[in-house]
């Protein structure tokens, strides 16, 4: 390091001033770093810190948004027709022909500006969020976030937010540590340590590029100018003529207003969704929030959620609410799971027993849940194993690194800890009498109960080790000297790795103890094993030197050295007891579950937990049951231990591969023995060293084909690339829709491979919120967003694109049969507005309001009968027997219109005056009856009218005859054949009005007649719903129960599917009996 920058109490690190560029040349190559000049920002002109997360600049938005546009198809076939509307070969005008697309683009490119603008405000006001930065000798000055740039030094304060990645240089307390919280990255709230260090090298920083495209390559159309269309003598050329002219003509098959009509539905559908307050979540101000409104139908869709658990299944807010003591089961408390079973069971609850109000009851401590009259209230003191207990509580109160935060005016103690966990200890001793008020970097002070005299002591320990936690030694460990001088080792830690390091001669209570642990977890609780040993002054000398020795090895086995001599240390303990905290369910959580599971929807649960917590959590919501068969993969079989104590990793990966393989085999041929013999329900369990391995090329689909048979499916121990990969895998596997919900940074990746991803956005932080389509505040949101919107968009959605095929071939095969009469003159049997209205004004607004307002069943039967959402995963809506089906039906409609319209005015005078019907007559005839027919059909399809739907399709009808109204009064050179046809000839003509009415009605009844074959005999879900309602049974529970238990399979999870097969098991012991 060549100098040191002293301010205050800054750790400075170190800047080098080398040529840039040829520093820079090897940027990204192994062995080469970056060095960046600290608080002098003229030295080199670094990029500035602004977001930017728009599509658009002002500049850009008419060219890339009209290419965007254009690159649809539809859009690009309608500018081709438009563009030879300009030439002779057009039947009609080209106006007529250009002002439709220029409505439909015009509409699109507003609707993504206004979405471009929002996020540009997000932008802004991301980019305007203020922080202090040092301007020199000392001081420091608020500016935005935008203007910060490599080397800036910030000052940040408690609970604001990073502008930047930092390189922590100060902070206030002694030893420049800091606490931080990562929930915006991870979504956890764990408080993570962070030291200044002396000197510091980093790595490299890329360019940021967002949102930079090439050069974009338009196409300009250019059709060759020809004079002659149909010379017999160039047969060729004028039946390529002809082709362009019949091309243009026939467009109207296609539905202009469909992609602007979907979208504007979407947009509103996802207002509605925003707007539900169902889905508020009033603790944390927070509404649901669609940030993309292009995969509403999906919704209706899912086949599998994969879903994280820690914040996302539950609070990620841990309470102590239970512990065993000396062999002593301590703690009143029923957990989220005890609940769940008993109400099953239907038997009471001995502990929980709802008391009424007492007066000044003092309020509920955050991370504290713990009832019990022997313990609370310095009754310990009174108990048999009384130092026990002592030493119980006084461990919880030193063995931590937690900070304390001493309230001057309450007097009040709170925590910073580096987990929830941990954060629940220092509570819950604090609660009993042990309170921890103050830490030093070699002293750790508390307040206790003095046994002998009763009267609150301050005791003062002074602090020599931390043994740290991490996940290979699943425990941590202080050793501090008391004030008589003693040496104590203070541990706690999972009970797969306490319980052999306790000592031969203090094993007393551990039978009684595991018996507890036990217990806990299947209460659903999270364990940890409390013990400790008294260290004399040689030994803990002995390991100190060690201790410090493999600290500052530089050697790549650092960690190794550093584990085995704490190894050492940290045996012969003498067990003291296990605390239970539980990590609670959000509200509503195994209710939402169980709904899911009855849609028919499979749940995928991966999580960077613990096997153990997982299961727990499992069965707290009904995603395990009691009679599941639990196929568990893991490596801990003794020949792989042995491999990996010889360390030959090439041996190792083999052997883990071959026997993960087996394993994979082994359960497959499980899950086929039981085929049609039983209703066996199986789940799969895999930790993430398992999990490496099972998605292999070479094993991936052999996984795959054994997890999506089971009715549960946990990955323990996952990596965020490993939720990423199974979430690809389920994707790309099954072909199905899936869904990824999560609410930390170690989610994003998921979420981005699902087909949607949804985010919470509680108090986890808004990473996963960012990267998310949906954003909810509480998991058990997700039901009423995929059963009741999900159910509906799709239903929506599908119904608009089959009406849309429906009306345009109606209307498209009626010019076509015309052409036939004509001998394909290129002649169209309509006005030229008349065909270019017919997808804007006259037929478009119904389908809209059937998009948007339309409801098949109510939300409340939507919850009530969960199989409907089936209809949407089956895709019985959008398929090609159902498309097929409309486009016949409009083919139908446009034949009988077509003939008979033509053959009622083909002889017979028109009016009084003797008149024929012509092209005029005729064209607009057979209009009305299109508009007519196109409507009521609507009308038919609506299951929920509303007044803006009676609005849209009889003022869409009202608006066709104001149109000939307005129109017939324009000049003949305007209006050209449909000068004042209306008025004077259409209106007071009877044949008219009786031709609209027999046709319509004639129009009609085949899908009538159909309809109704149908529902009597093939209905739908939904129908049959819509049935039970109409016949009054919807209080029949023995028939809705019948109806319901269609979901059911004995793949499904959930409490109703755990009843079931409950009350299947009763059965079978019945018959067996008899």
């Amino acid at each position: 390091m060549r100098s040191k920058l002293h301010l205050s109490k800054i750790y400075s690190f170190a800047c080098g001033r080398p040529s840039f560029k040829r520093e820079h040349s090897h940027i990204g190559e192994r062995g080469y770093s970056r060095h960046v000049f600290c608080n002098q920002p003229h030295t080199f002109e670094y990029a500035d810190n602004s977001v930017s997360s728009t599509k658009y600049t002002v500049a850009t938005f008419l060219p890339k948004s009209l290419f965007e546009q254009f690159r649809r198809v539809a859009n690009f076939y309608f500018l081709v027709t438009g563009t030879l509307a300009f030439t002779n070969l057009a039947p009609y005008t080209a106006a007529s022909a250009i002002l439709p697309l220029l409505i439909v683009i015009g509409a699109t490119m507003v609707k993504e500006g206004i979405e471009d603008w929002r996020r540009k405000k997000q932008d802004i006001e991301v980019n305007n969020t203020r922080v202090q930065v040092h301007k020199g000798h000392g001081t420091f000055e608020y500016t935005e976030w935008k203007n910060l740039k490599v080397g800036h030094i910030v000052k940040i304060i408690k609970d604001e937010f990073f502008p930047a990645d930092l390189l922590l240089v100060s902070s206030s307390y002694e030893d420049a540590v800091c606490y931080v919280e990562t929930m915006n990255l991870d979504g956890e709230t764990n408080l993570k340590l962070k030291q200044a260090l002396g000197s510091v090298f980093f790595g490299i920083t890329t360019k940021h590029d967002l949102n930079q495209q090439g050069v974009i390559k338009r196409w300009y159309l250019r059709p060759d100018y020809s004079t002659i269309f149909f010379d017999p003598k160039g047969a060729s050329a004028a039946a390529t003529f002809h082709f362009l002219t019949a091309l243009m003509l026939y467009s109207f098959f296609i539905p202009i207003s469909l992609y602007v009509s979907i979208e504007i539905v979407k947009v509103l559908q996802s207002i509605f969704i925003n707007q539900d307050m169902h889905m508020y979540y009033a603790e944390a101000d927070k509404h649901a929030y669609a940030r993309t409104s292009n995969l509403n139908e999906e919704l209706g869709q899912v086949d599998t959620i994969l879903s994280d658990k820690t914040g996302t299944l539950t609070c990620n807010s841990m309470e102590f609410i239970k512990c065993s003591i000396a062999g002593v089961a301590y703690g009143r408390g029923v957990t989220e799971v005890e609940r769940a079973m008993n109400r099953r069971n239907n038997s009471p609850l001995i502990n929980d027993i709802t008391l009424s109000p007492i007066a000044n009851e003092p309020l509920p401590v955050k991370g504290f849940n713990f009832t019990d009259e022997r313990i609370t209230n310095g009754t310990w003191v009174n108990e048999p194993n009384a130092d026990i207990i002592h030493k119980f509580f006084r461990l919880l109160a030193i063995c931590h690194t937690a900070i304390p935060e001493v309230d001057d005016d309450a007097g009040n103690v709170s925590y910073e800890a580096e987990s929830p966990d941990e954060a629940a200890f220092v509570v819950a001793a604090r609660e009993i009498g042990f309170e921890f008020y103050k830490r030093t970097q070699t002293t750790l002070s508390m307040y206790e109960l003095d046994p002998v005299s009763g009267d609150k002591v301050e005791r003062v320990f002074t602090l020599l080790n931390v043994l740290e936690f991490n996940s290979t030694r699943k425990r941590m460990s202080v050793i501090v000297k008391d004030e008589e001088g003693r040496i104590l080792l203070l541990c706690k830690g999972a009970d797969s790795v306490m319980f052999e390091r306790l000592s031969k001669d203090s094993r007393e209570y551990e039978e009684k103890t595991l018996e507890d642990v036990h217990e806990y977890a299947d209460a659903g609780l999270r364990t940890l094993i409390l013990a400790y040993r008294e260290l004399d002054e040689e030994k803990y000398k002995e390991f100190d030197n060690e201790f410090s020795q493999a600290k500052i090895s530089v050697s790549a086995d650092r960690e190794t050295l550093i584990d085995e001599v704490t190894d050492m240390i940290e045996s012969d303990l003498i067990l003291l007891g296990a605390t239970a905290v539980e990590d609670k369910l959000q509200n509503g959580v195994p209710d939402c579950i169980d709904k899911l599971a009855q849609a028919g929807i499979k749940i995928w649960v991966l999580t960077g937990d613990k096997m153990e917590t997982a299961i727990n959590i499992g069965f707290a919501c009904s995603f395990l049951r009691q009679g599941m068969k639990q196929l568990i993969i893991q490596l801990d079989t003794p020949d792989i231990q042995a491999l990996e104590k010889a360390g030959d990793k090439r041996a190792i990966a083999k052997a883990s591969q071959e026997n993960i393989r087996h394993q994979i085999s082994d359960g497959a041929q499980q899950l086929a023995a039981s085929r049609g013999t039983s209703e066996q329900a199986f789940a799969l369990i895999i930790d993430g060293k398992s999990l490496a391995y099972a998605l292999e090329d070479n094993m991936k689909d052999m996984f795959l084909d054994l997890a999506i048979h089971c009715a549960s499916v946990i990955c323990c121990r996952s990596s965020p690339k490993q939720k990423a990969l199974v979430t690809r895998l389920v994707k790309s596997g099954t072909g199905k829709t899936t869904l990824a919900i999560g609410d930390g940074a170690n989610d994003v990746g998921m979420l981005q491979e699902a087909d949607i991803g949804v985010g919470i956005s509680g108090v986890e932080g808004m990473q996963a919120v960012m990267s998310s389509d949906i954003a909810i505040a509480q998991f058990r949101y997700l039901e009423r967003l995929l059963l009741v919107h999900g159910h509906w968009c799709y239903r929506r959605i599908s119904s608009m694109i089959c009406y849309f095929f429906y009306k345009n071939i109606t209307f498209g095969f009626t010019l076509f049969l015309y052409e036939v009469c004509t001998s394909f003159s290129g002649q169209p049997a309509y006005n030229d507005w008349f065909l270019s209205l017919y997808n804007v004004f006259f037929s478009s607004l119904p389908v809209v309001a059937l998009g948007v307002f339309d409801q098949d069943v109510s939300a409340r039967y939507c919850l009530r009968f969960p199989i409907l959402y089936q209809e949407g995963v089956q895709n019985v809506l959008f398929n090609w027997r159902r498309i097929l089906s409309w486009m016949i039906n409009g083919f139908m409609s446009a034949i009988i219109i077509f003939f008979f319209c033509t053959n009622a005015m083909e002889i017979q005078a028109f009016d009084n005056e003797g008149r024929t019907a012509g092209r005029d007559i005729l064209g607009a005839t057979m209009y009305t009856c299109v508009v007519w027919v196109v409507n009521l059909q609507m009308a038919l399809a609506i299951n929920y009218f509303t007044l803006i739907q009676h609005v849209f399709i009889w003022g869409t009808i009202a608006l066709w005859y104001l149109f000939l109204l307005v129109y017939g009064a324009l000049p003949p050179g305007i209006s050209t054949i449909s000068y004042k046809l209306f008025l004077e000839t259409l209106a007071p003509s009877p044949s008219y009005w009786i031709v609209t009415l027999f046709v319509v009605i004639t129009t009609l009844i085949p899908y009538l007649s159909y309809s109704a074959m149908k529902i009597q005999f093939f209905p739908f879900y939904h129908e049959i719903v819509q049935w039970i309602r109409y016949e009054g049974k919807t209080n029949d529970p023995e028939f809705c129960h019948m109806v319901r238990q269609r979901s059911l399979r004995p793949t499904t999870v959930g409490s109703t599917a755990r009843l079931a097969a409950k009350t299947n098991s009763i059965r079978e012991s019945s018959t067996n009996q008899r």
